[in-house]
């Protein structure tokens, strides 16, 4: 569960300046990143320059992994530390002269690498990408004007969670922000192909305008937060700001959800039905790739059946959210009451009972 916060424009504007570096770019790649250097020659200054630029492709990649709560506890990593993490560089945009170098450079990170640094620091980050989310502009019921153009802006879809915002023709004109629930949303969110929805209100009163952020999810009790942001002359100019604050918070709500805490875990024991062995080697094969199980053990087997032990980092809500993404469907036994939970297992689409 998410508590229910508030947080100021300025803690906010830091994630939306990190953003323009998000655009496109894999989990480990930071692109983008401007570089100017001199020395006393060409060589100097492009080492200087590539130096230089190293730390904050860092700070860019480690708050797209980890939580606004998290970033005051950024490793400070030296030239040599930052090297070790690192996979390779690609420049562009390069100017050159005979005492000065000037480029926009992406960096690549190595995953385990950085995955080693965050876990012995006992940071929580996210791995894999986001699922997209369906954002309704609302103020205060759903509406297509002004506030949803903002959230609509070009420069909104560098974020690390893929969006879209919801349109005329989605059928949520009579939505209520307080009382919606995932059943009124969930086949405007299916048309545009997203896991879960987030809707986003604005409201002016006293000098300043108030972003009420409410995310909804299948099966999910709905999350809420807001955000106060200043006003800037008047309200249309404040709506871009705005817009770019409501995003970094869906950004910081599905970060809180999915970074794995890897001090954290536990154990579960799931039923398996398999159609096949073909089947039971692609959920195994599954199972092996979730960076956040530790073990699985075969307790029993049978034809079409296993019992297993599977042990993960983390939350159970996040495995079945990682397991999800892999093409496996994990539920608890459905009307059970009380003593330990099960749980089924069943490849995506499969009946998991």
């Amino acid at each position: 569960m998410f508590p229910h916060f508030r947080k100021t424009l300025l803690v906010l504007a830091l994630a939306a300046w990190a953003a323009p570096a998000f655009a496109a770019d894999p989990p480990f790649t930071v692109s983008n990143v401007h570089v100017d250097a001199t020395g006393a020659s060409t060589t100097e200054a492009f080492n200087t320059a590539l130096q230089d630029g190293r730390p904050k492709a860092w700070q860019i990649l480690y708050r797209r992994l980890t939580r606004q709560q998290d970033w005051p506890r950024q490793p400070d990593l030296d030239s040599a530390a930052l090297l070790r993490i690192s996979r390779g560089y690609t420049p562009g945009n390069e100017r050159r002269s005979t005492t000065r170098y000037v480029a926009d450079v992406t960096y690549t990170f190595n995953p385990q690498a950085v995955a080693r640094l965050l876990q012995s620091a006992g940071i929580a980050y996210t791995q894999g990408a986001a699922r997209r989310i369906l954002v309704v502009p609302m103020s205060p019921g759903f509406q297509m004007g002004p506030w949803a153009q903002a959230l609509n802006a070009p420069a909104l879809k560098n974020s690390v969670v893929p969006f879209t915002v919801a349109e005329e023709t989605d059928g949520l004109k009579d939505l209520n922000f307080d009382t919606a629930s995932w059943n009124d949303v969930a086949a405007a969110a299916k048309r545009a192909n997203a896991a879960e929805a987030a809707l986003v209100q604005s409201s002016y009163a006293n000098g300043k305008l108030t972003v009420n952020i409410r995310r909804l999810g299948d099966g999910e009790t709905p999350v809420k937060t807001q955000v106060d942001v200043p006003l800037l002359q008047t309200l249309s100019a404040t709506f871009p700001s705005a817009a770019a604050a409501a995003i970094a918070e869906v950004e910081d709500m599905w970060k809180t959800r999915a970074a794995i805490d890897y001090s954290k875990g536990g154990k579960l024991t799931a039923n398996v039905r398999m159609a096949s062995l073909q089947q039971w080697g692609a959920i195994q094969t599954a199972l092996g790739n979730a960076d956040n199980i530790t073990s699985v053990t075969v307790n029993a087997m049978d034809i079409g059946y296993a019992q297993i032990s599977i042990s993960y980092t983390g939350s159970a809500e996040q495995l079945r959210d990682v397991l999800g993404d892999a093409g496996l469907t994990l539920a608890p036994v459905r009307g059970q009451t009380g003593g330990q939970t099960v749980w089924t297992l069943a490849m995506n689409g499969g009946d998991p009972q």
